[in-house]
């Protein structure tokens, strides 16, 4: 395995964990800014107010988009398994 295809292992595996984060932290910054002007305009600083919704969203994502989540996860390691003998 020369220095280019090391180079280019790690940004497949740095594209793939960005899109397999993407949808749980995006969920979580909408909810965290929602919650954010809420807490802003009513001046309830209470940080439970912006923890458990912020919970509940991720929790709620991950359950939908679970099934797709695993299969980028198993596309991507089939395809680091499956070029080994190619790299070596």
């Amino acid at each position: 395995m020369d220095s280019s295809q090391a180079i280019e292992l790690g940004r497949e595996a740095l594209w793939t964990m960005l899109i397999i984060g993407s949808p749980v932290l995006l969920a979580a910054l909408v909810v965290g800014v929602v919650v954010g002007l809420f807490q802003a305009l009513t001046q309830i600083q209470e940080q439970s107010v912006a923890f458990v919704p912020k919970i509940i969203v991720t929790v709620l994502v991950l359950t939908l988009a679970l099934p797709w989540l695993i299969s980028q996860m198993l596309q991507y390691t089939s395809e680091v398994i499956g070029g080994i003998p190619g790299r070596f």
